[in-house]
């Protein structure tokens, strides 16, 4: 198809645009051949006339389908063109935030001049491994590639980094050379990968500076090879520079900086170090002030120093050697501010004492007169003579600057030098991979010799690369087959023949140096008439004589002629050079010293590797004039060499390209500024990439990409089973021009433009399929819409007519009830005429009999009222007329009465005037006197009486007084009032009067008043009524009010839920932080003991044993070691094989371990003894106190006096045995002089082991014994007191049962005499008792019957304690002990009433007592459980004495008895699940069932767990022999043992599952028969009966949990390692629905196909995969919950892995390929449906999956669409969610892509979002595991041992 007739109506396309370099417009009109102009749309909305140049008549370029825009691969594009490069790479760049971007070969990275989250650990390892056209472009992709070249092809690689100042070359390269260090690590433990990352502080401080495009610019090429072994890991690293700009040391422009070093030398003077260097502010100093910009924005020069000291530090720079390095700095700025004073145009001279050259002297060590007479004089030699020439104050400037430069450049390359040694490895080095960060192509404003020698390198940077890319693609089309011609490409040779060849600007300007008289401009008159008008590439400016002009492959360069002789020559005084070399300070003559000349590359070593140079190779122009002489060779000279040097090492390695673009030279983040851009693109050379790969066949596709690409414009009959036949058939119907296309082995290739043409036909195609759907969409919802139309009419009428019936038959009902109405209406009018006439007259009626009444009642009132006032008149009359009738009488009666005492009075006077009537009454006085004195006297008292009497009626009459006297007062004032009253009726009744006139016209106004009442009341109720609603809204507002609290309430409630929820959450949280961080650690120790073994074994292959002997370890290790030091015992162990018996002759150095165990031991054996004897003590004391009340004691105490005695015999013999073996233990470990007293096997050793195990059984003999001697007696005792008078016969009878429970027949016997003479004492002590009772009975009777209750006490306890079962026993009668004792304190405490010290001492010794016993108590009751079996097995054997005597008879003679069959199903019966073995068959037993053990046979043909059950049976028998020695041995080996299987097998997933089931099963059985009760809830009372009774193993469950832990890390990275080949074909790129995704056209760097090919991973793979893993676990019995976490940790790996790859790879983000993850989850749910494992977690880890899928095929585009987003992704962070929207691309037309505004819409949304900034998901990430407790059913006693397993020697107890 001819490329015209693509320009059609609608077409876009590119036209420049002086602005914006190229804009993109849109057909008008279809272009016709011959049109001089195109019609033009611009996206602004303007319409434009595009004339067409009318000598070439190029159409202007075709923009590319919008699918294809933002693709990773600038070859994937349709039309490859500037344009379609620049536009694609701003999209990447704005729109996607994507700095990298492929171009064929090459990466081109986009400084975005801001911190990206792309450069982490979990980035690294996303790309190791990878495929590099698998992910998205990145420069760890690049580098991943040459790793895994060099690792394949065995092949030395390079990374060419290269760029404009600014752009990034320097990161990109330390970000290479990190990934490097951090996938392959280091051969040894010297951290060589951190030392190579140490160095780039070192030369970026050093080498790097402030300009105006970069605030860290490096102002030097290098080349860093690192170097790799064997095993392809950094062994060490070397570095070689170029063309340090040294002037900058002397000069910097505006806005510029000197060096990093200086500055960060001038922020740290104030160091106490930094002291003597004399430093201070940096605009202090010539040359760091002159650019004026001494800081840089956010960067700290002090913490930049102390980094840069730190890196020197790492790479073994001595501190000595960086004081000096800082001096000779310091002297640099010091030399720089030493100022010169003209004497005259010739001469000059410096100031005396001048202090800056003071201190430079001091610095360097030289003599201050001598150096300042150079800095102003110059020797002249000639043939004859010297002269010393003074110079002037121009030329001594100049010299000084040229001195600081020179030494600049000498400790530059000192340094590199020390850097390289310190990099250098001894091992030998197999390959390397260099990488190169060099300068790119530079154009100034004025361009000198520095610019020139930069793009004279870059001149064969980038031959070697047009080189490369025209091999790459001859090869490809070699290997595919295909006939190809010469591609016509950009030669750039001319050029460099120009610079480099003979009589070129090199050999010109060289020559002119040698010259006595040269000069630039002699020199430019050279080139002149040696290049102009005879090489095309060499021009003269028209003004200008000083300047020319090259044509790079760039751009056209003007260069300055100016001071190229100068810097060619780099000359600096050779005596001043002298004076420094004299130097006292012994680190500057080194910087002097002559370089060796460097190895060229060509001189191969045989293995075909270029040896490393480890100094550098004669690179920069910092190796400047060590003389002036003439064989001194010039810069330029030197630059070439190094140059060709370097060519040789890339032509020798496979190049891999980077090329760092600047955006902008704003330093802006994500600016994209098109000039720019294309300048850069145009120099780096991506531009000549494309122009080569759009010459060729740009567009490559596999035939069956192509087939499911366009299968669209295939009919059914085209499709053959041959992919191949069938492309080529269609592609020769679909383009008729065979040379657009050609077919090779595995992919067609394309011609620019024909993948676009293809795809506007498969668009064509689509857009008429769709119109045909639309079509018959659109008819059949046409036709539907009718058939509802058509129904509905239908409806309506048949609802109309219903209606219109309806109504009529209303009218009817209305007509009828209107007569009915009427009828009624006209009656009710009747009734009410009668009702109102009839009520009218009973109101008259009423109203008239009611007038008659009234006035009756007011006639009857009247003549009432009359009766009253007479009847009250008439009394009032008679009562007055009485009074007056009463008064008259009485006063005559007063006046008679009055006269007849006048009268009487006379007669009395009379007589008493005569004697007579004296001596009448004289007679008898006496005796009258007598009785009147009587009567006189109780006169006076009743006169007393009578007084009393008056004083209190005078009081009562004084206060009735002054009652009646209130009364009156009251009475008073009452009449006046009266009289008031009378007076103001009478005012009243005028006032009446006025008032009658005031009622009339308040009448009058109460009419008004009434109106104004009656509006007011209506105003008021209107008020009211308002009011009522207001208060109807008021409660209304009150209810909502009410409901919203209640809501609040209830949502402060969920809210507090929810709080409670995600504490619970997030300290479960916690928890399993905890945990991990726990199983991290001892992963971590895992890993550094396998490191370790690893080096033993190294180790132990390169130490030579000269004379090996028997290896054994101490036979006391373990059984002086406690189970603490389980991780001691396995180093130890380890350490077996290193350890020889040297011969006897030499000297044995003492084992302080053991020695220091032995004493231990002995301390403790010490100190139990003192126990014993402190408790010996105080029985004595004791039984010394109760002698003296004996008889007052009750029966028991005799029997506790004389157990006491016996056991203080016993103790006070082990005592003397004890002494005895401590001395012989002494005596053994005093033998020092021996050299071979303590070695293994030695006398003392033997004696010292031999002691040691003898005191040790023979302390456990004699406690088992005082416990048992001590039960006994408090059995017997309770038989005493109930069986007073029987025989001895019977107490033997119930001392048998106790008895049969002792050891052996020696102490069965020993306890029988003791327990027999202990009875005859108690009898004795009984009967003394009892003749004191007789005697003692009445004085006693209290105290016998207390003691009587006290006795019927402790009888009830000691019943009880006979029915406990016999460990129980003993701890009861120690508290029944301390009972007695609290009951004899309280005795005690009423004897010692009277004397409290006493009392005081007493219970101080009764507290000792007390804690004594309890101490005691404690020790029994660990001893309980150790003793229980021990007396189960001597009662057997006492029934077997007892029946037929037969303990002289041997095991095998009972067999073969026939009168004893009876025994072997008895015994048989009665096993108790152990397993006996020899402690020499320990080793057989670990290899058989763990070393040699076959997972699959044992899982297929036995029950699961078996070697679990095995080996706990067999601890089991170990424990109750009460062999610590032989459980300790054999757990330990166990572990190891795992260990070493896991070790060996570790890679099989079935072998790891097998143990990890196996070690769970048997940490299960130690806890399930531990004896703890929280273990023993599930177990049957026989599983109970098989718990462990001597050793508590908790440390050692501990130990096992930590190894289970162990396994299972190791299991999830077994099931990682196989799951990660299958994870991203099968989830992601894999078609599990045929015809959903769209393969989209791809570049140079194809990625994994998504059809499924042979081997290829699909789904299915990985579900089978699955089941395998479930069934292997399910075979081996694992727990439940335990496979329940293996599968949510498998889940967890498929989501992270399968959402890390989708966020780094953009062709995967589409909405097909949403649907497909989500297909793929949803089988995978389903997976987890049929194993039942729904809620074991798994789902939820695939959330973030789910979510991300979700995602890709949601809507997004209006703000609902963003909220919806961001409410349902709550699993993806921000990043992560930024990531997919700036990811999605849309894989046909159809689809639309997420605008820039929406994603930052959904930003703004996420700001508050709480979320970790990491983009991907951390895969290695196992959740902690936990093994919950597990117990089985099984009982071990029917656990048969199959013979398949070899454990023939192992016997059944």
């Amino acid at each position: 198809m001819a490329a015209s007739e693509l320009y059609t109506k609608f077409a876009r396309v590119w036209i420049p645009d002086p602005e914006e370099v190229w804009k993109s417009a849109e057909l008008l009109k279809d272009y016709k051949p011959g049109d001089k102009v195109l019609l033009l749309h611009l996206e602004e909305g303007k319409d434009l006339e595009y004339r067409l140049d009318p000598k070439t008549k190029e159409l202007p370029h075709l923009r590319n389908p919008d699918i294809l825009v933002g693709e990773n691969d600038l070859t994937a594009l349709s039309y490859l063109h500037e344009p379609a490069v620049l536009h694609n790479l701003r999209v990447r760049f704005i729109d996607s935030k994507l700095i990298y971007t492929y171009c064929g070969i090459v990466l081109v990275a986009i400084n975005p001049y801001e911190q990206l989250p792309i450069y982490g650990e979990d980035i690294i390892n996303a790309y190791s491994g990878q495929n590099m056209g698998d992910m998205d472009p990145h420069i760890f992709a690049v580098a991943e590639e040459a790793y895994k070249q060099m690792a394949r092809d065995e092949r030395n690689q390079s990374i060419i980094v290269s760029g404009e100042s600014g752009a990034g070359k320097t990161v990109s390269a330390k970000y290479a050379m990190r990934y490097f260090a951090t996938v392959s690590g280091s051969a040894s433990e010297a951290n060589v990968e951190e030392k190579v990352l140490a160095s780039n502080p070192i030369m970026e401080s050093i080498g790097n500076a402030k300009t105006t495009r970069n605030d860290n610019s490096s102002r030097f090429g290098k080349y860093i090879e690192i170097g790799f072994d064997k095993r392809y890991r950094i062994i060490g690293a070397n570095m070689r520079t170029y063309l340090l700009e040294k002037s900058r040391v002397v000069f910097q422009a505006e806005e510029e900086r000197n060096y990093h070093i200086f500055y960060q030398l001038c922020a740290s003077a104030k160091l106490p170090e930094f002291k003597m260097l004399r430093l201070g502010n940096a605009d202090n100093f010539h040359y760091t002030k002159q650019g004026g910009s001494p800081v840089i924005e956010g960067v700290d020069d002090t913490k930049e120093m102390a980094h840069t000291r730190q890196a020197c530090t790492l790479l073994g720079i001595s501190e000595s050697y960086q004081m000096g390095i800082f001096r000779i700095l310091a002297g640099i700025l010091h030399l720089g501010n030493v100022a010169f004073t003209s004497r005259d145009s010739d001469s000059c001279t410096i100031p005396p004492k001048h202090e800056p050259l003071s201190i430079f002297s001091d610095l360097m060590g030289v003599d201050y007169e001598e150096m300042c007479h150079w800095l102003c004089h110059r020797k002249l030699a000639t043939a004859t003579e010297t002269y010393i020439k003074p110079i002037s104050k121009l030329q001594a400037t100049n010299a000084r600057d040229a001195l600081a430069k020179h030494i600049y450049a000498k400790l530059f390359n000192w340094i590199v030098d020390h850097v390289n040694q310190a990099l250098h490895s001894a091992v030998k080095q197999h390959s390397f991979i260099g990488v190169l960060d060099i300068y790119g192509f530079e154009t100034f404003e004025i361009n000198s010799f520095e610019q020139f020698c930069i793009n004279y390198a870059n001149e064969k940077l980038q031959q070697q690369f047009n080189m490369h890319v025209f091999k790459l693609e001859q090869e490809e089309y070699m290997k595919e087959q295909i006939p190809w011609t010469l591609i016509d490409f950009y030669d750039n040779q001319p050029c460099i023949n120009l610079i480099e060849s003979k009589l070129g600007i090199l050999d010109l300007l060289d020559e002119e140096c040698k010259m006595p008289k040269g000069t630039d401009d002699t020199w430019a008159q050279k080139l002149y008439n040696t290049h102009l008008n005879k090489c095309a590439l060499f021009e003269k400016p028209r003004l200008s004589n000083k300047a020319f002009i090259i044509q790079h492959f760039a751009d056209k360069v003007e260069y300055q002629c100016e001071g190229f002789l100068e810097k060619n020559k780099d000359t600096v005084f050779e005596e001043q050079i002298k004076v420094l070399k004299s130097s006292k300070f012994k680190m500057l003559p080194e910087l002097f010293q002559d370089d060796e000349k460097a190895i060229s590359p060509t001189s191969a070593t045989s293995s075909g590797r270029m040896p490393l140079s480890r100094t550098p190779a004669k690179p920069t122009k910092g190796r400047p004039g060590q003389t002036a002489k003439e064989h001194k060779k010039t810069v330029g000279h030197q630059f070439r060499n190094s140059l060709h040097l370097l060519m040789e090492t890339l032509n020798a390695t496979t190049p891999h390209y980077v090329r760092c673009i600047k955006p902008n030279d704003f330093k802006f983040p994500f600016t994209f500024d098109e000039k720019r851009a294309v300048q850069q693109l145009r120099a780096c050379g991506v531009l000549e990439t494309i122009r080569i790969s759009a010459a060729g066949f740009p567009s490559r596709w596999t035939y069956q990409e192509f087939f499911s690409r366009y299968r669209v414009l295939m009919k059914q009959k085209d499709v053959l089973s041959d992919r191949k036949q069938t492309c080529k058939n269609v592609l020769e119907k679909l383009i008729l021009d065979k040379d657009k296309y050609q077919f090779g082995k595995t992919k067609i290739f394309f011609r620019a433009g024909q993948v676009a043409y293809l795809e506007k036909l498969r668009a064509d195609k689509l857009r008429a399929a769709c119109i045909r759907i639309q079509k018959t969409i659109r008819g059949w919802l046409l036709r539907k819409k009718y058939l509802r139309m058509r129904k509905a009419a239908i409806t309506v009428q048949r609802y109309v007519r219903g209606y219109q019936a309806r109504c009529y038959a209303k009218f009817l009902r209305r007509t009828k009830a209107a007569t009915i109405i009427q009828k009624y209406w006209r009656m009710y009018i009747v009734r009410r005429k009668y009702k109102i006439r009839r009520t009218a007259t009973i109101v008259l009626q009423s109203y008239l009999r009611g007038y008659l009444a009234r006035n009756r009642y007011r006639k009857m009132l009247r003549e009432h009222k009359a009766v009253i006032i007479q009847k009250w008149v008439r009394g009032w009359l008679a009562r007055t007329r009485y009074k007056r009738s009463m008064h008259a009488i009485i006063y005559l009666q007063c006046c008679f009465r009055r006269m007849m005492a006048k009268r009487e009075l006379k007669k009395l006077k009379i007589e008493a005037r005569s004697v007579e009537r004296y001596k009448k009454l004289h007679i008898g006085m006496e005796n009258k006197i007598m009785q009147l004195q009587r009567k006189v006297d109780e006169q006076n008292k009743d006169y007393k009486c009578l007084m009393e009497k008056l004083t209190t009626l005078e009081g009562i009459y004084n206060s009735e007084t002054e009652k009646l006297r209130s009364d009156l007062e009251r009475l008073q004032l009452s009449e006046e009032e009266a009289k008031v009253a009378t007076g103001r009726v009478l005012s009243l009744q005028e006032e009446i009067a006025k008032l009658r006139k005031d009622l009339e016209q308040t009448q009058s106004e109460k009419k008004s008043i009434e109106e104004r009442a009656d509006k007011y009341k209506q105003e008021t109720e209107q008020l009211v009524s308002n009011l009522k609603e207001e208060n109807t809204l008021l409660k209304q507002e009150k209810e909502a009010l009410n409901h919203l609290i209640v809501e609040q309430a209830k949502e402060m409630t969920e809210t507090m839920e929810k709080k409670l929820v995600e504490e619970t959450k997030q300290l479960e949280l916690d928890l399993n932080d905890e945990r991990l961080r726990y199983q991290n650690l001892l992963n971590e120790f895992s890993r550094l003991e396998e490191r370790y073994d690893d080096l033993k074994e190294e180790m132990t292959l390169m130490v030579n044993v000269p004379k090996p002997g028997h290896k054994r370890t101490d036979s006391t290790h373990s059984s002086n070691e406690s189970e603490y030091t389980f991780s001691s015992e396995i180093a130890e162990t380890e350490d077996m094989p290193l350890r020889t018996e040297e011969p006897s002759e030499k000297k044995v150095p003492l084992d302080m371990s053991l020695f220091l165990k032995l004493q231990k031991r002995v301390t403790e054996l010490e100190q139990e003894k003192q126990v014993m004897q402190d408790e010996l003590d105080r029985k004595e004391e004791q039984v010394l106190r109760s002698k003296a009340k004996e008889e007052e004691r009750p029966q028991i105490r005799g029997a506790e006096l004389e157990y006491e005695s016996l056991k203080r015999q016993e103790l006070e013999s082990e005592n003397k045995k004890l002494k005895n073996e401590l001395n012989e233990l002494r005596k053994a470990l005093s033998e020092k002089s021996a050299p071979e007293v303590t070695a293994p096997g030695a006398p003392a050793y033997r004696v010292l082991m031999e002691q040691l195990t003898s005191v040790s059984e023979e302390l456990d003999v004699r406690k088992e014994e005082v416990l048992i001697l001590r039960s006994q007696l408090v059995s017997q005792k309770e038989a005493i007191q109930h069986k007073d008078d029987k025989n001895t016969m019977t107490d033997s009878t119930i001392l048998l049962e106790d008895v049969q429970k002792m050891k052996d027949k020696g102490e069965i016997a020993q306890a029988y005499i003791g327990l027999k003479e202990t009875n005859r004492l108690l009898e004795s002590q009984l009967q003394s008792q009892k003749r004191s009772h007789e005697n003692e009975a009445e004085a006693l009777r209290g105290e016998i019957q207390s003691l009587k209750e006290e006795n019927n006490r402790q009888q009830q306890l000691l019943a009880q304690n006979l029915q406990l079962p016999p460990e129980a026993r003993i701890e009861a009668s120690l508290q029944h002990e301390i009972t007695r004792l609290t009951n004899e304190n309280l005795y005690f405490e009423e004897l010692y009433a009277d004397d409290p010290k006493k009392y005081q001492s007493y219970r101080i010794s009764l507290y000792k007592r007390m804690i004594d016993l309890m101490e005691q108590l404690e020790k029994q009751d660990k001893t309980v459980r150790k003793l229980k079996k021990q007396l189960k097995v001597f009662a057997k054997k006492i029934g077997e004495l007892e029946v037929g005597q037969m303990e002289n008879i041997s095991p095998g003679q009972i067999i073969d008895e026939p009168i004893r069959p009876v025994n072997i199903p008895r015994k048989e019966k009665d096993f108790q699940g152990m397993l006996e073995y020899k402690k020499e068959d320990e080793q057989k037993l670990v290899k058989n069932l763990i070393l040699e053990l076959k997972p699959r046979g044992v899982a297929v043909n036995l029950i699961p767990g078996l070697p679990a059950y095995i080996l706990f049976m067999c601890v089991r028998h170990a424990d109750y022999l009460n062999d610590d020695q032989k459980v300790r041995s054999l757990l330990t080996s166990t572990i190891n043992s795992i260990k070493k299987v896991l070790k060996k097998r570790g890679d099989d997933f079935e072998t790891v599952s097998f143990w990890l089931s196996n070690t769970c099963r048997f940490l299960h059985c130690l806890k399930q028969y531990s004896g703890e009760e929280g273990f023993m809830k599930h177990n049957t009372s026989r599983q109970n009966e098989h718990c462990l009774t001597n050793f508590d193993l908790a440390e050692y469950r501990q130990v096992l949990s930590d190894l289970a832990i162990q396994i299972y890390q190791q299991l999830v990275r077994v099931l990682e390692n196989i799951l990660q080949p299958m994870i991203v074909s099968g989830m992601l790129e894999h078609e599990t629905i045929q015809g959903v995704s769209g393969v989209k056209p791809t570049g140079l760097r194809k990625r994994t196909s998504s059809i499924a090919d042979e081997g290829t991973y699909t789904l299915d793979s990985i579900l089978r995969q699955l089941n395998s893993f479930h069934s292997v676990m399910c075979q081996h019995g694992m727990d439940p919950e335990l496979i329940k976490q293996v599968v949510k940790q498998m889940f967890y790996i498929v989501g992270a892995i399968t959402l890390n790859n989708l966020l780094l790879r953009k062709d995967m983000c589409s909405w097909s390929k949403g649907m497909q993850i989500r297909y793929n989850v949803s089988q995978l749910e389903e997976w987890l449906r049929d194993k039942n494992l729904m809620n074991s977690g798994a789902k939820e880890t695939l959330e973030p999956l789910i979510q991300a899928a979700q995602l890709l095929q949601v809507k997004k585009k209006t703000d609902d669409d963003a909220e919806a987003i961001c409410s349902m992704c709550s699993a993806l962070t921000t990043a992560q969610i930024v990531k997919v929207l700036n990811l999605y691309t849309p894989v046909n037309e159809f689809e639309e892509r997420v605008s820039v505004s929406f994603i930052r819409t959904i930003q703004m949304r996420l700001r508050d979002r709480k979320d970790s900034p990491q983009l991907l998901m951390d895969a290695k990430h196992i959740f902690p595991v936990t093994f919950p407790f597990n117990p089985s059913s099984l009982a071990l006693e029917t656990i048969q041992i199959p013979a398949s397993l070899g454990l023939g020697f192992i016997s059944r107890v």
